[in-house]
């Protein structure tokens, strides 16, 4: 596996590299996966779905397309395509547990979507795991 820096192919002068920045080390992007355990509503499409287009604007970020669907006998998947990247929504209502991965480069606010989240199903039994992706030269 390979876990090296990557170095740029291509740069134009002046425009923006849309990278996240941590200290002196810059990546292609955030990538929040949350677990929302024990909450209300998880087999609720209409609240999935609110969920997503809050916690796209709480991150600030820009929704180019957003697709819901719902399972049966329970479930819900949802996923909203944003011009920083993606947010994925997969719930288990049998089991009271929801999964959300929330990916973002830019100046996106990922972290924001946490207490989206925790409003939205009414719950603050959250875990949250942050991996930095694609660590790059600039």
């Amino acid at each position: 596996m390979d876990t090296g820096t990557l170095t740029p192919s291509h740069t134009q002068p002046g425009a923006p590299d849309h990278l996240v920045r941590r200290g002196p080390r810059a990546f292609a992007g955030v990538h929040l996966l949350i677990d929302v355990r024990n909450g209300r509503g998880f087999d609720d499409e209409a609240r999935v779905r609110q969920a997503i287009v809050d916690c796209v604007s709480a991150c600030g970020a820009t929704l180019l397309h957003l697709h819901t669907h719902r399972f049966s006998p329970h479930g819900i998947t949802g996923v909203a395509v944003l011009a920083e990247s993606h947010i994925a929504a997969h719930t288990w209502p049998e089991h009271g547990y929801a999964a959300f991965d929330i990916f973002m480069c830019g100046s996106g606010r990922p972290e924001e979507a946490i207490a989206v989240l925790a409003r939205a199903f009414e719950t603050e039994d959250i875990g949250v795991r942050e991996v930095l992706r694609g660590e790059v030269t600039v």
